[in-house]
């Protein structure tokens, strides 16, 4: 901004209702990339964006996202909205044909649930279209993929391969792999899957952060799934460095690496827009893929009860965590199913000391009473995704029944319990809108239109406790809540102006609101 003796010029949002996390004013004043003042008298000279009654909110922090996955899949096959397994093969026929000979077909999103009868695919419904291009497309909660036959011969995946610890290659009745492979198994031919270079990297995420803006999402935790993290944060500073960063990002790098932070001397909270936030690891898969670790078999699966990853069998998640608690590395471990939620919680009861931590679980989705209570009182942050509810809620009770189902998503019970609850979307598992996040918070409407009153309605919030778990709460679990998630003098200026009051509309019409305006850092990064 051009300066004004000597002072960055203000710049006013007036004539509106602002929601600062602590009530509202009508008017916020910004010099340069902060908060100056809320509500008193215009400052002379200000430029004054004329609200006309809209709604301002901090600008959304996502607590869970694949960014640059997400990022990259906005140019690859579409398969979410796939209603059946004939769409599902035509789709990628369609992309073979217009790519060149030799390229891999990634991507995907794909659902089976949605489909009738919710079988899984098979490489035969895509071989005969796609035998001069590998496969690889993954399910939409990335806890499973499909590889077509020139990807698994690529990655020597034969009848005679074993299960690798903590996945499953999934084999038809003459025991042959059908190219379904879950969790760990994935690792096989992710590892023949060449890489994005750095380059192609950059412009997804560019493509990314336009995405974000549209959303109103000024700060998101970048959730690092391999050791490619370390080339995700490369391609971030090269973006910051030309600033083009128009998010704050906290990039999570994969636990097992975690000596690697610590040698190379990295802190907790360095870096104003780009900082390695932490370590993140994983206990168990997930609900729709059946690795999802639980304490009983699932109901449509009687034989099973999830997978535990291979670290959390043999000791080494405790020991990480141990190391990279002791340097002061923040510390978030998926944990979907009940079972892996408690291991998870007793690893983190197990640390020494008392000074804060911290701790996150990332999704906490199904949970018992006892786990909630030690959720709260271990201060442990339940990083959840209310979009999750919404799409799960579909079918989860075919798969734990109903009972288990009562504490599943339980936002309520946290809440009420005294536990600190974030939000994010886990993007591209669902969307990257904080709106409709939450909307399923409040309302728990199930996708399929079959749980109008909400799907265990029981476990609904307000807006303003969504709205919190979408900002303060966030910025809490980043160690940011003095920079963001709040309005206030001194605050850094990220500001979301929607379409609607969300606070005064009927609940169900919280998912037509939009962002009119997204505020970065004091500059307007979108406008409609």
């Amino acid at each position: 901004m051009p300066l004004v003796n000597g002072t960055a010029e203000a710049l006013a949002l007036d004539n509106g209702k602002i929601w600062t996390g602590d009530g509202f004013v009508e008017r916020v004043v910004i010099r340069g990339n902060r908060v100056d003042s809320l509500g008193g008298t215009l400052p002379s000279g200000a430029r004054v964006i004329d609200l006309r009654g809209r709604l301002v909110v901090p600008g959304f922090i996502d607590n869970h996202v694949h960014f640059v996955t997400g990022s990259l899949q906005l140019t690859s096959v579409q398969l979410r909205d796939a209603a059946s397994p004939g769409q599902f093969a035509r789709r990628i026929a369609e992309h073979a044909r217009g790519i060149g000979e030799g390229a891999w077909i990634t991507g995907g999103g794909w659902d089976e649930q949605t489909w009738t009868p919710p079988v899984l695919p098979g490489r035969q419904t895509i071989d005969d279209a796609t035998m001069q291009n590998p496969v690889f497309v993954t399910r939409l909660d990335m806890h499973m993929g499909l590889a077509n036959g020139l990807a698994l011969k690529l990655a020597g995946i034969t009848r005679a391969t074993s299960d690798p610890p903590g996945g499953a290659i999934v084999r038809d009745a003459d025991g042959e792999p059908t190219g379904i492979l879950k969790d760990a198994a994935m690792k096989l031919v992710q590892a023949v899957l060449p890489p994005p270079s750095l380059e192609e990297r950059i412009a997804a995420i560019r493509a990314g952060l336009t995405e974000a803006a549209r959303y109103g999402v000024t700060s998101f935790c970048d959730m690092g799934l391999s050791d490619e993290a370390f080339e995700d944060f490369r391609a971030y500073q090269r973006i910051e460095r030309d600033g083009g960063l128009t998010a704050r990002v906290w990039v999570y790098m994969p636990i097992p690496s975690w000596e690697r932070l610590r040698n190379a001397g990295v802190e907790r909270n360095f870096g104003a827009r780009l900082r390695i936030g932490g370590l993140k690891g994983f206990a168990d898969g997930s609900l729709g893929s059946s690795t999802a670790a639980f304490e009983e078999p699932f109901e449509d699966e009687p034989g099973s009860r999830g997978l535990m990853m291979q670290p959390m069998e043999d000791g080494s998640m405790a020991r990480w965590i141990a190391g990279a608690d002791a340097h002061e590395l923040q510390i978030a471990i998926h944990a979907i199913g009940d079972r892996a939620n408690a291991e998870v919680l007793s690893i983190f009861e197990s640390v020494p000391g008392h000074r804060e931590r911290r701790f996150r679980i990332e999704h906490a989705q199904h949970l018992d009473p006892d786990l909630i209570r030690r959720f709260a009182t271990d201060r442990v942050i339940a990083s959840m995704q209310p979009c999750h509810a919404i799409d799960d809620g579909r079918w989860a009770e075919r798969k734990i029944g109903s009972t288990r189902a009562r504490s599943t998503y339980a936002f309520r019970s946290l809440l009420d319990a005294g536990a600190i609850v974030t939000f994010g979307s886990d993007w591209p598992v669902a969307t990257l809108s904080p709106i409709l996040g939450i909307h399923a918070a409040v309302t728990r409407r199930t996708l399929d239109g079959r749980n109008p009153q909400g799907w265990i309605p029981e476990q609904r919030i307000n807006v303003d406790e969504a709205l919190r778990c979408y900002t303060a709460n966030n910025a809490w679990a980043t160690f940011a809540e003095r920079e963001i998630g709040t309005i206030a003098p001194g605050m850094l200026a990220d500001f979301a102006i929607l379409s609607e009051d969300v606070f005064t509309i009927h609940p169900e019409d919280i998912e037509n609101a939009q962002v009119d305006m997204t505020i970065f850092d004091g500059k307007i990064v979108f406008e409609i």
